[in-house]
Order: structure tokens, then C-alpha cells, then sequence
């Protein structure tokens, strides 16, 4: 897996009553963009995040 800044990271529910999160990506701290990431979740909270298989990276759409 493999993120830049700015980009958002969906972490899937896998119980009942826990959702989906989504948070943007604002501080990549592996090297090359791999993990772990320092994320900003929709709710406020930021937490640094090694994602599983239940974690896909959304790209950021950036202008050409």
C-alpha cells in the first residue's frame, strides 16, 4: 500500500454497528509512501494508522 498526502484512507467496518471510517491522509511517515500514516478522521480525531486488508487508499484528484 502505497499514499501520499492528501489522500483519503477508507478503513472498512468488520462488526456490526462499527461503519465504515474515512480520514484524509496528512502525514506519510514510511518510506516511499508506505505506511504508517498519520490520519485525520471525519469525525476530528487523528491517529496514526497501519492499515490492514480491511483498509483501501483513495487517491487525491490532483490537478495536471
Amino acid at each position: 500500500m502505497r499514499a501520499t498526502v492528501g489522500d483519503q484512507i477508507l478503513v472498512h467496518g468488520h462488526t456490526t454497528g462499527h461503519g465504515n471510517r474515512r480520514g484524509e491522509i496528512v502525514e506519510v511517515r514510511g518510506d516511499g509512501g508506505e505506511p504508517p500514516y498519520l490520519v485525520r478522521f471525519e469525525d476530528g480525531h487523528t491517529g496514526l494508522v497501519f492499515p490492514g486488508p480491511d483498509a483501501v487508499v483513495v487517491p487525491a484528484q490532483r490537478g495536471s
